[in-house]
């Protein structure tokens, strides 16, 4: 399974019921399609680092997604892009590290292995050949 973040500023015009209303409507919308809601984090309203859409302030919230193939996260995008509230949104793919370590890890076994073999193949014994003389 692969786990997704996605943070999403909501318009600072909306009320506390509001930003509410829409974090569980996307958690909805996230469960319906297929996705495990791991985490739902809300920062609140804090300020932006520069103007979006003419709002210096916004609701921000971290939604942590657990999925197989993506259609969620998809589908979350479209409607964040569609919505008026929503005024920023990124969503992050998080299980990547972990499948880097992971890959590392099996790559480092497979040349202690190789290692390994070389040693050994060359701690056997080799018949060691005598130097032939001419008897004559």
């Amino acid at each position: 399974m692969r786990r997704y973040e996605l943070v999403f500023v909501l318009a600072p015009t909306l009320t506390e019921e509001e930003v509410d209303e829409q974090v569980d409507m996307y958690s909805k919308v996230a469960v319906d399609m297929g996705a495990e809601v791991a985490d739902v984090d809300k920062w609140g309203k804090r300020r932006l680092a520069f103007p979006v859409q003419k709002h210096k302030d916004g609701y921000y919230t971290v939604l942590t997604l657990d999925e197989e193939g993506g259609v969620a996260i998809a589908e979350l995008e479209r409607r964040f892009k569609v919505s008026d509230a929503v005024i920023r949104f990124l969503a992050v793919r998080i299980d990547e590290e972990l499948k880097r370590v992971r890959k590392f890890e099996t790559r480092k076994e497979a040349r202690q292995k190789r290692r390994s073999r070389a040693a050994r193949s060359t701690e056997q014994p080799v018949a060691k050949e005598e130097p032939e003389t001419d008897k004559e």
